[in-house]
């Protein structure tokens, strides 16, 4: 008998404990990972493996009847747009921070603040951390034809670590922790892409070696390195290294490796002079600074004070960046930006290469007939070349001679103004420019988002002027 009431005793608490799990699990909502849209094994990523090279742009500018135009006269300026000064920011050490507060600074996204951090895909699903805050614009300046150029940056990348491969966690509307929203070791592969599609250029810097003090082996994991870059980025390269902790041997190793052609160091250095004679950059260490909270607005208003003649660029580097250094890009677009007195071209370091050698080993070929004149700009590229665009200053011209400006198929971008001696052309040649703008167009509509829409109008106004351009622009609602 006292074993039959031990049993129903053990019956009986077994019972209850199913009854416990079983109406815990009915009244608690634990979360569940979305299904992906969000994380994408296949993200959209601009197709730079296959972009024009060695490109011969073709335009024609049909004159009024009444002009009269005697000597023209055609150049690439010093800096694009015909600004007064280079700003270079470069990033290091591959930082979360790199997407969530310094890309999304410039292009109009939510800042976190109290030490959180997010992931692209936290952006699409609209899953922030608390407490974020937006700037309220985007920043950059203008193309001095009325067109938003927003501003750009190098970042660093390092491809050996595994944790650029992470997917992280989503759960909008998830409040019981934050977890998913810790800084990580370094971006991920998913941020790199979306930062790579608005213009954002790539550097190496550490590799994974425990030999940092020996060439052969920092160019072996410099090579490896590179060919996860290829795979992973759909054939597209990086040409830039941005030296680590001042260690020469990352500059001696890179020297040997014939596509990296851009270094960017604290020391042994020469700073670059956008108004002086122009020379060849290639493999040669280019000065950046260091900046700190406390001194980068004096330190650009110093640079600023002197002649643009004698101007050096300013060439900054940062770690960690905050709600602070969002601020201070925001300084920039108010003072020298589209919102300020426009002076500033804010391209990546990867960037300004490009335009520097087009500068030095193109040219623009200008010939005169009756009431036209036509241009053939020759814009030679070498390994991972991604950016070709261009200013044309066209002397002898004004606006007012000009009845139409047209061109040939491979400028996919273009606008034009009156600058001091002349007019202005800007071109853009990259080849997918209209695919690229269509896709954040369908992204718009898909999503319906204030900054999608942003976005899309931001990539739509690039394209020269078409039906097909006026067609996106309506899609939008302009």
């Amino acid at each position: 008998m006292e074993h039959r009431r031990l049993r129903i005793s053990y019956s009986s608490i077994s019972f209850l404990i199913i009854f416990v799990l079983v109406f815990n699990s009915s009244c608690i909502k634990f979360p569940k990972p979305i299904p992906n849209p969000y994380i994408q094994a296949n993200r959209y990523l601009y197709p730079f493996s296959s972009e024009q090279k060695n490109i011969t742009a073709s335009i024609s500018i049909n004159l009024k009847n009444d002009a009269t135009v005697n000597e023209i006269g055609a150049e690439i300026p010093p800096l694009k747009y015909n600004k007064s000064w280079l700003f270079l920011l470069s990033q290091d050490d591959t930082r979360h921070e790199s997407f969530c507060v310094t890309w999304a600074a410039i292009h109009g996204k939510p800042i976190p603040v109290d030490k959180h951090y997010y992931d692209v895909e936290h952006l699409e699903a609209e899953d922030f951390p608390p407490g974020i805050m937006t700037l309220g614009k985007t920043l950059g300046s203008t193309d001095g034809a009325g067109k938003e150029v927003r501003f750009s940056f190098l970042i660093t990348v390092e491809p050996e670590k595994h944790s650029m491969n992470r997917k992280p966690s989503v759960l909008p509307g998830f409040n019981v922790n934050q977890d998913r929203f810790k800084m990580n070791e370094c971006l991920t592969f998913s941020n790199v892409k979306e930062m790579l599609n608005s213009g954002v250029g790539i550097a190496f810097h550490d590799v994974k070696t425990t030999a940092v003090d020996i060439v052969d082996s920092v160019k072996k994991h410099l090579e490896i390195s590179q060919k996860i870059l290829l795979d992973t980025l759909k054939g597209r390269g990086c040409k830039t290294l941005a030296e680590p902790e001042g260690n020469k041997v990352y500059i001696e190793a890179a020297k040997i490796i014939p596509e990296i052609q851009v270094i960017t160091a604290q020391t042994e250095v020469e700073a670059i002079y956008p108004f002086q004679n122009p020379s060849a950059l290639y493999n040669i260490p280019l000065r950046r600074e260091p900046v700190v909270e406390e001194n980068f607005r004096n330190y650009i208003e110093k640079k600023l004070a002197l002649p643009k003649e004698q101007r050096e660029a300013v060439a900054v580097f940062v770690h960690q960046t905050g709600t602070y250094f969002a601020n201070h890009l925001l300084w920039l677009n108010n003072t020298y930006g589209k919102d300020g007195d426009d002076s500033m071209w804010a391209p990546s370091l990867e960037e300004y290469y490009e335009y520097n050698y087009y500068r030095l080993n193109g040219n623009v070929k200008v010939i005169k007939d009756n009431k036209t004149v036509k241009l053939e700009v020759f814009l030679p590229s070498s390994d991972y070349f991604y950016y070709p665009s261009v200013t044309i200053n066209v002397k002898g011209l004004k606006m007012a001679d000009i009845e139409s400006v047209t061109s040939g198929d491979e400028v996919k971008g273009m606008s034009y103004a009156d600058y001091k001696d002349g007019v202005m052309i800007n071109i853009d040649c990259r080849k997918f420019l209209m695919e690229h703008a269509t896709h954040y167009v369908e992204k718009y509509e898909k999503t319906k988002k204030v900054t999608d829409r942003a976005d899309a109008i931001y990539f739509v106004k690039m394209l020269k002027e078409s039906s097909a351009k006026r067609a996106l622009l309506t899609r939008v609602g302009l």
